[in-house]
């Protein structure tokens, strides 16, 4: 055996490891359904780097891991995506096309190169109705996943996923959707990050022509506010016993009425 010798097991598990530990440094991104179309959201600190993008009309792209590396196939995306477009007809570019060259892409980068790419993908496709929506979560090694509901990616995939499950139900409407994947990115007792810090989009379907919309600034502000939950009411205090010498007043339904002190 020749020296320094590995067998291919071996190096495709240590791609496989050199790949997963760089996306696993990267923040989670969230993609799933609500009512009127598909919701991405991702902590991002970065004014300047978009996590999630439009490809298409109807396609909207997210990913975790290096940034020049999921940038090149986003862009790669969008070229394919206007070709065929231009070439055919706007309608035969769909979510399942992207996701297929991508897939081939990385699949090839994987078994070729000497390193793999550090990123995973969602591809997502916004139908007439909720039932042609797609989303297509793809890994480094060109595996395609069809997720039906929602998808988690990154560092903490595997946690955000179980509070997704845990929380998430068919035909929210974009506030509940968005309250479910913030409650999901976030550690259990954690705070979630500021508004400046999130990155939101939605893919509408109740849109002219484009359906992508990044949600930022007031408008995403106001959608927070939607979200949040009023605290408890305060338990009134407990009535002073009478003594034995006193009359109990009546009971009756008035002990119970709220004197509007309590906030809403």
């Amino acid at each position: 055996m020749p020296f320094g010798y590995a067998s291919p097991e071996q190096i495709m598990r240590d791609k496989a490891d050199y790949a997963r530990k760089g996306i696993a440094r990267g923040r989670s991104v969230v993609v799933l359904q609500y009512v009127d179309g598909i919701l991405f959201v991702a902590p991002n600190p970065s004014r300047a780097l978009h996590k999630i993008s439009e490809i298409y009309d109807r396609i909207g792209f997210a990913a975790v891991g290096r940034y020049n590396e999921f940038e090149e196939l986003r862009l790669g995306g969008i070229r394919y995506a206007d070709i065929n477009g231009y070439t055919y007809d706007r309608s035969d570019v769909t979510g399942r096309g992207l996701a297929n060259l991508y897939a081939s892409n990385l699949g090839r980068i994987f078994t070729e190169s000497i390193k793999s790419l550090e990123v995973e993908v969602v591809v997502a496709e916004v139908g007439e109705t909720k039932d042609g929506d797609a989303i297509y979560r793809l890994t480094f090694d060109g595996s395609v996943f069809d997720e039906h509901g929602f998808a988690a990616m990154g560092g903490q995939a595997d946690a955000v996923s179980t509070r997704l499950k845990e929380r998430y139900r068919e035909s929210m409407s974009l506030a509940d959707a968005l309250e479910v994947a913030l409650t999901a990115l976030t550690e259990p007792g954690g705070e979630r990050p500021p508004v400046a810090q999130l990155e939101v989009a939605v893919l509408d379907r109740n849109r002219e022509h484009r359906k992508f919309l990044r949600l930022t600034g007031a408008r995403l502000e106001r959608l927070l506010a939607q979200t949040t939950t009023p605290p408890p009411a305060a338990t009134p205090p407990p009535a002073a016993k009478p003594s034995s010498e006193e009359t109990p007043p009546p009971t009756g339904p008035e002990g119970d009425v709220d004197d509007g002190s309590a906030p809403l």
